[in-house]
């Protein structure tokens, strides 16, 4: 494109790259064409991971869910979606996106979405499961199953020993809660300061460690921290260690995988594993759902003055057949959704629900070949490449019903973990190919 002499190509790309918007483009297969530096700090992939990758691969949702895909069917814009999901990092994003189709000559030749991140000013007006006035203890945390209860005895433990602490859990799975109620059973006196590991820096820790004087830091995610930063984090928490500091960390992760990936440093992680508590994903400990439900419900009626008790059975069954990839976070921000609709109702019905629950939950069917062809009802795939596509799809489900744990995955799926792990490059290289 050029206007007179000037070739607008250098511009334009120059605009994408520096714009406050992220730009994520894709071509009728759906696969990667532009992604560009904001969409990234969103996300948190690279190009070079996406590129001519399909997006049923890299993200991991079902067809539907997506708007990049639903106006690749449509060819008409999806405008101000707000979607929040967990990027691979671990962190709880919020985005505003317009998603419009792209034509040329009058064919549809790509989709374009641009997204503004509202994380921020979503956190301003909610912190999801920090929202109570009261400190959170041990005996305010709803927990009846088996893991729970143990998280809680071996939490209680380390309070009475003040041993530094690492909590290991999926993201919104309420490693924070137990980190506050570890602090206030502790006889650590001082307050409780967290230290958010995403977006730290190098003046931040410096900061803290001229200005801690007692009390308990949390620091949430060592994972999420540059080596360099982890390096500056462990002597800061060696040399308050001595004093009347404690310290508790998190991580989103297996430990050992995350040393071996070069994620954690071994000795960051040595010096806050003097104790480790794994808490399981929600969809693993179920029966810690309805009670969670009765306290929140509690609460909003105690807060709000609303009438509203449980839930219908149709709801309840559909909150129990659901696997929460968000956790203890997902539902709460769900919850919170929900009820903000309640007047004078007693109970939660599935009207209340918020239509992007619904239709993941709602009226499933068995899957189907077109489930793994981007634009269903088309041209059918070669055989070779649905093959490809349905055991991309099936393993990237397990991966993900693992929590990205590989070694997990393979035994679930029966294979070893190279065979595993063989099997995810080969799709990945394939891919690369097409």
């Amino acid at each position: 494109m050029t206007t007179g002499e000037i070739d607008l190509s250098p511009f334009l790309k120059f605009a994408a790259e520096h714009v406050a918007v992220g730009i994520h483009a894709v071509d009728l297969k759906g696969k990667t064409i532009l992604y560009n530096q904001k969409m990234k700090e969103i996300e948190g992939f690279d190009f070079e991971e996406l590129v001519d990758r399909s997006l049923l691969e890299v993200f991991r949702f079902e067809q539907h869910e997506s708007t990049l895909l639903q106006v690749l069917q449509t060819g008409e814009a999806v405008l101000n979606a707000k979607q929040t999901y967990w990027n691979r990092k671990g962190q709880q994003i919020t985005t505003l996106n317009d998603t419009y189709p792209v034509a040329q000559g009058g064919q549809l030749i790509g989709a374009v979405e641009l997204s503004r991140d509202v994380t921020t000013l979503e956190k301003v007006v909610y912190q999801p499961l920090k929202k109570y006035e009261e400190p959170i203890t041990f005996n305010s945390i709803t927990a009846v199953s088996d893991s729970m209860k143990k998280v809680i005895a071996t939490a209680e433990k380390a309070a009475t020993t003040k041993l530094p602490v690492l909590l290991i859990g999926e993201s919104g799975t309420g490693k924070e809660l137990i980190a506050e109620a570890i602090h206030w059973a502790s006889s650590s006196s001082g307050q409780l300061n967290t230290l958010y590991c995403h977006g730290a820096n190098e003046k931040l820790i410096n900061q803290l460690n001229q200005e801690l004087s007692g009390g308990t830091i949390y620091c949430e995610r060592i994972d999420l921290l540059p080596p360099p930063l982890q390096v500056q984090l462990l002597k800061m928490a060696q040399k308050q260690i001595n004093g009347d500091t404690y310290f508790i960390a998190s991580v989103g992760e297996d430990p050992v995988e995350l040393i071996a990936s070069k994620k954690l440093l071994k000795e960051l992680y040595y010096f806050f594993s003097a104790m480790t508590i794994q808490l399981e994903p929600l969809r693993n400990r179920k029966e810690d759902i309805l009670p969670f439900i009765e306290d929140y419900l509690s609460r909003h009626r105690m807060y709000f003055g609303s009438r509203v008790s449980r839930l219908d059975e149709e709801v309840q069954s559909l909150f129990m057949t659901y696997d929460w990839p968000g956790n203890l976070k997902e539902l709460e921000l769900l919850l919170d959704e929900t009820t903000s609709l309640v007047t004078t109702q007693e109970s939660i019905s599935v009207d209340l629900l918020p239509q992007h629950f619904k239709s993941k939950t709602m009226n499933k069917t068995a899957l189907t070949p077109e489930d793994f062809i981007i634009r269903a009802g088309k041209d059918l795939l070669p055989l070779d490449d649905y093959l490809l596509e349905a055991e991309m799809y099936y393993l990237l489900k397990a991966m993900d019903l693992h929590g990205g744990n590989v070694t997990k995955a393979a035994a679930a799926l029966g294979m070893s973990r190279q065979n595993l792990q063989y099997r995810l490059r080969k799709i990945k290289k394939n891919e690369a190919q097409t």
